[in-house]
């Protein structure tokens, strides 16, 4: 199959979304498809094409962001032609352009799947509140036009402002997760070549810098933490400054994180080799998100992988790894108490919440995630007649 696969930020982008996009996109290619991925040069230094790991990525030029929005005037044209040369479409929202994307399928008659990720919250402000009507406008209209519609769980697809009018219409496929394999040498070796501190025990928090993450409600449970254990250290993987759009956040923040200096490390963006280590260093891991934005949360499966159980809020969706894997605990949204309680708890009862890796890395392969894909396609292409 031609599979033209379409959203806004694309690699090397670090988000929830662009891994699970750059995951799926690669398993498709190595299953022997043809795949483009249609997306922005979000960054002038960013290539207009290049061939990545089998996959073709067409980035389309962008004049101005509109909060994380951004405006890209010839993206029709380039839709009209990836469009026309696909079999299928892969459309991820939230997107502004899924809709003519979308609607450019459906009068060339070419099947289009979206798989929606999260409710778009962004910070109140004017900009960001009509940037949040015009994408829920757009994903309406997309929704409309596409085939069908793809979630992670259908408890969040139950429960998001969105995904809730169509679920007649909407296909669960778990999300692909991958992450190397590391023994405690090398992850005890990662941490040494860091020069971080060898005090236990380790906090992990594998997210960007940005609102919908909740990090404050970590920073506010943890004198409750220290209390039980003093020497307690938070390891924040993930990008901070270059964050779009959340300098405000990183402002107010900040005091917080002052407070806590001595034990609270940054280390920026890793590789899939390094978050392995990371993940193995930790002896819990906390996923405090605090809005819909956040649909299910890779990294909670990637710390299971490596033998780390979370700590996560309960939002729909974001609760369902610990059901799904054993290794974890859930607390409701924002209530750091909780979040203490459940992370001391887990520090007190390690092995009740460890599980062999291999049955969840098969749950959540990028191959089997792919293949559902797959088995969705030939079904759409088949109803159309274009397949027997």
């Amino acid at each position: 199959m031609k599979i033209l696969v379409a959203l806004t930020y694309y690699r090397p982008h670090v988000s929830g979304l662009t891994i699970y996009v750059e995951r799926l996109s690669r398993a498709f290619a190595k299953r022997g498809h043809e795949v483009v991925v249609l997306t922005s040069q979000y960054h002038k230094d960013l290539p207009r094409e290049e061939i990545l790991h089998g996959v073709k990525i067409v980035r389309v030029p962008v004049i101005m962001r509109v909060s994380k929005a951004v405006i890209m005037p010839t993206i029709g044209f380039e839709a009209w032609k990836w469009v026309n040369w696909a079999d299928v479409l892969s459309v991820h929202l939230p997107q502004l352009d899924a809709a003519g994307i979308t609607g450019r399928a459906r009068l060339l008659g070419k099947p289009s799947l979206l798989t929606y990720h999260s409710d778009l919250q962004l910070p109140s402000s004017f900009i960001n509140n009509l940037a949040n009507v015009g994408v829920d406008v757009f994903n309406v209209v997309a929704a409309f036009w596409a085939d069908l519609l793809c979630a992670y769980t259908e408890d969040f697809a139950k429960h998001s402002r969105f995904l809730k009018n169509y679920l007649p219409r909407i296909k669960v496929v778990p999300p692909p997760v991958e992450i190397p394999e590391v023994t405690d040498a090398e992850a005890q070796a990662w941490l040494a070549s860091r020069n971080l501190p060898s005090k236990r025990p380790i906090i992990g928090l594998a997210v960007r810098l940005a609102a919908e993450k909740g990090i404050e409600h970590l920073l506010n449970a943890l004198p409750i933490i220290l209390e039980k254990y003093p020497d307690a250290q938070v390891f924040h993987a993930g990008p901070v400054e270059e964050v779009i759009g959340e300098d405000d956040y990183r402002k107010r923040l900040k005091p917080l994180i002052e407070q806590h200096r001595e034990r609270y490390h940054f280390l920026g963006t890793l590789d899939m080799q390094q978050m392995a280590c990371f993940f193995k260093s930790c002896d819990v891991h906390v996923l405090p998100s605090i809005n819909n934005t956040e649909t299910f949360g890779l990294v909670q499966i990637e710390s299971a992988m490596c033998g780390t159980p979370t700590v996560a809020s309960a939002l729909p969706g974001v609760r369902m790894p610990t059901q799904m894997t054993g290794m974890g605990r859930t607390f409701p949204v924002g209530d750091s108490q909780a979040l203490a309680e459940a992370v001391i708890e887990i520090l007190q009862n390690p092995a009740a919440y460890q599980k062999p890796r291999q049955p969840i890395a098969e749950m959540f392969s990028p191959d089997t995630c792919a293949m559902r894909y797959e088995e969705i396609f030939f079904d759409l292409l088949r109803k159309k007649g274009k397949m027997r």
